[in-house]
């Protein structure tokens, strides 16, 4: 499901005041394992990281990397069995997807944010593009390219688009169940 709406179904709203982008202090210890870069934002009971793409090389294995790096942190990975293993090759997937659309048909990611709590992963990954993304329809497996969308939309609970009125650009979200 694509939907263009100001937050997802679940999703709290806007980061509360002070949630501006920094390193929250005394929160799940988040801002004191950062790598350059990159910043925490931790409101209670949720773990998020964000990762600057803007004018960086190679960003689909950087944004991997990164995200890699969180899963670890939160306990997602190593993986104890095959129900958490698919669940972080999932999130992985659909990062590499969501930077991958932003290449190709937005001027590049901006920036890749990633959130979890007990019981959703979600990614936003921002760009200056003004396009839509879409899964192709009909979804035809046997051709290439194009499946990037439709493999969103199987994998993920929902998926969505974040425009701010006079901004350019988008964010596209993206949230995973966590594993039981």
């Amino acid at each position: 499901m694509s939907t263009t709406r100001p937050y997802s179904p679940g999703d709290r709203g806007p980061e509360p005041s002070g949630a501006s982008g920094t390193p929250a202090q005394g929160r799940s210890g988040e801002g004191a394992s950062l790598a350059p870069g990159e910043q925490g934002v931790s409101p209670p009971g949720r773990r998020a990281r964000r990762l600057s793409l803007a004018g960086e090389s190679g960003v689909v294995p950087l944004a991997r990397d990164f995200t890699r790096q969180a899963l670890y942190a939160w306990g997602w990975l190593p993986a104890a069995g095959a129900d958490q293993r698919a669940a972080a090759e999932d999130v992985l997937l659909v990062v590499s997807e969501l930077v991958t659309n932003a290449c190709l048909h937005a001027e590049g990611p901006d920036e890749l944010w990633i959130a979890c709590d007990n019981k959703v992963l979600r990614v936003e990954v921002s760009d200056r593009g003004a396009g839509q993304p879409a899964p192709r329809t009909p979804h035809r497996a046997g051709r290439p390219g194009g499946h990037g969308m439709f493999i969103v939309q199987r994998l993920c609970l929902d998926w969505g688009v974040l425009r701010t009125p006079g901004v350019a650009g988008k964010r596209v979200w993206a949230e995973l169940g966590a594993p039981a």
